[in-house]
């Protein structure tokens, strides 16, 4: 009897043992397929991250406000200078402008092909005479031509009038051409000029400040000496671009000039040689 006992107990403990081994291989099984979904569940925000497009969204919305915030602080720094000494550079920036692009505009029209028309003037003379000539440079912008005209004009007067008439109009030429290029120097100069003064005025604020407030922190005396630096900067850039546009105009104006001369010795010559006039 307690050898059957004896063996029941050993059955019972033997299925109660592999009971409990199955429970745990069931539990392991369970955990592996939690945490595999966890890390599943964990690697899905990095693949969406990498198919959307809102990176790229947020990166020209960036540069958006970047553009928007450079033109704000360009705004801001204006007023800061003062409406009074920076409207004034403001002016004279527009001013300036407006002037130097009709100089180039104007001498970039009167800018002709000379070789050329020397070569139709000739041709005209000789085909045509002095008339057809005439009528060529009537047609013919720029002050090549219309010195030509006022030589071809006298040419019955004998060769020392054509050369006087040429010489005094070409004179008359040049002063259409220096037309507006004074009052551009005016404002590249006047410009930072405003803008010294500004700075001057902005560090009498700063002192006066110390003075009321007794103290030289550097809250008192910040606001003064930004005015100053401010006014400077934009008075020093706008002569800066002014005085780019007055180097070109005068360097394009010198060159009309020297191509307005020999133009007019070689009319000289032309009507010498078809014997248009005698010396």
């Amino acid at each position: 009897m307690k050898k059957m006992l004896s063996s029941v107990a050993l059955v019972a403990a033997m299925m109660f043992g592999t009971a409990a081994m199955a429970n745990q291989a069931e539990d392991f099984n369970s955990s592996n397929v939690e945490m595999v979904s966890a890390g599943d569940l964990s690697a899905l925000p990095v693949q969406f991250a990498q198919n959307d497009p809102a990176p790229e969204a947020a990166t020209e919305a960036a540069v958006v406000e970047e553009g928007e915030g450079f033109i704000y602080t360009i705004k801001e720094y204006f007023l800061t200078g003062g409406p009074m000494f920076m409207g004034l550079v403001l002016i004279c920036l527009i001013l300036g402008m407006a002037l130097a692009i009709e100089r180039v505009i104007y001498l970039n029209i009167s800018t002709i092909n000379t070789r050329k028309f020397l070569e139709e003037v000739e041709g005209a003379i000789q085909n045509g005479g002095v008339e057809s000539a005439k009528e060529l440079c009537r047609n013919t912008r720029g002050p090549i031509a219309s010195i030509f005209y006022q030589g071809l004009d006298r040419a019955d007067e004998g060769i020392d009038m054509v050369e006087k008439s040429v010489v005094a109009y070409g004179g008359v030429q040049m002063g259409l051409l220096e037309k507006g290029i004074s009052w551009i120097s005016l404002f590249i100069s006047l410009a930072p000029m405003l803008g010294f003064m500004g700075t001057v005025i902005g560090m009498i604020q700063a002192f006066a400040d110390i003075v009321r407030e007794g103290t030289v922190a550097p809250t008192v005396v910040a606001g003064g000496i930004q005015v100053a630096l401010l006014t400077t900067v934009f008075g020093l850039v706008v002569a800066i671009i002014l005085q780019i546009f007055y180097n070109y105009i005068v360097a394009k104006m010198d060159s009309l000039v020297n191509e307005m001369e020999d133009a007019s010795i070689s009319l000289v010559d032309i009507m010498l040689k078809n014997k248009i006039t005698t010396k």
